[in-house]
């Protein structure tokens, strides 16, 4: 089984590297950033479990990368690092959506009893998404094809792949073009780009081509919000 990874997010240099080598030692990968836009880039990445957020940072400050993060990452556990006497900081980092707050100078066996309590009341992170059932048809994104009966396999890019992989992955929530953005083509959000729409239409084209007219709505729009998978999709359990 592969290990949790944690980013930690931390500029004071021996602070980060005590970090490092206790959560190390306690078999989780680290990824550490002395700065708060590296920080946001690497939580971004895939793989990443928890966050150790530090908040005061040189350029961008910790608040504001916890709150670019959960636009994109509205469930990936964050703990805030704070200081003494910084009480307003940690009431404002809990109301921007940070699972817990450990107050510096901490011991090493209270941040990984945090840590440690934090991913255990996490979501469970669904297991990943191999088929899914639409109208006649059935999509295998590992062979990255759409096969219906009677009907050569329609071919899918794997850029097509991973938006119906994450929407599948984030049942009956509306995911944002900037989520999207992130997630599939490591933009940062707030881009200006077609990008996302012009993918989602060829993708709905297709579903319909191969799966009937009654796939139109697989891929539901939610005005103001983003897209979702529609209720006509249904999830294929490996047997």
């Amino acid at each position: 089984m592969a290990a949790t990874r944690v980013t930690v997010v931390e500029d004071d240099d021996a602070i980060r590297e005590a970090i490092v080598a206790t959560l190390a030692k306690s078999g989780y990968e680290v990824d550490a950033c002395a700065d708060g836009e590296s920080g946001l880039r690497t939580a971004r990445q895939p793989g990443c479990s928890l966050v150790l957020l530090d908040l005061m940072l040189p350029g961008m400050q910790g608040i504001d990368v916890l709150k670019e993060l959960r636009k994109t990452h509205p469930t990936l556990p964050v703990i805030i690092l704070t200081a003494r006497g910084t009480e307003d900081d940690r009431v404002e980092g809990l109301r921007c959506g940070a699972d817990d707050y450990v107050v510096k100078p901490f011991s090493t066996r209270e941040l990984v009893a945090r840590v440690e309590a934090v991913l255990r009341r996490s979501p469970e992170r669904p297991s990943p998404v191999q088929k899914l059932r639409m109208g006649h048809g059935v999509i295998d994104l590992d062979r990255r094809e759409i096969v219906s009966d009677g009907a050569a396999p329609q071919s899918l890019s794997e850029t097509e792949c991973q938006i119906l992989a994450h929407l599948a992955s984030n049942p009956g929530r509306a995911i944002t073009r900037d989520e999207l953005l992130t997630r599939i083509w490591g933009l940062s959000g707030g881009v200006e780009t077609r990008t996302v729409d012009m993918h989602v239409a060829r993708l709905r084209s297709k579903l319909t081509g191969a799966c009937g007219e009654e796939a139109a709505d697989g891929i539901a729009t939610v005005r103001g919000r983003g897209y979702m998978l529609g209720a006509n999709v249904q999830r294929v359990e490996p047997t």
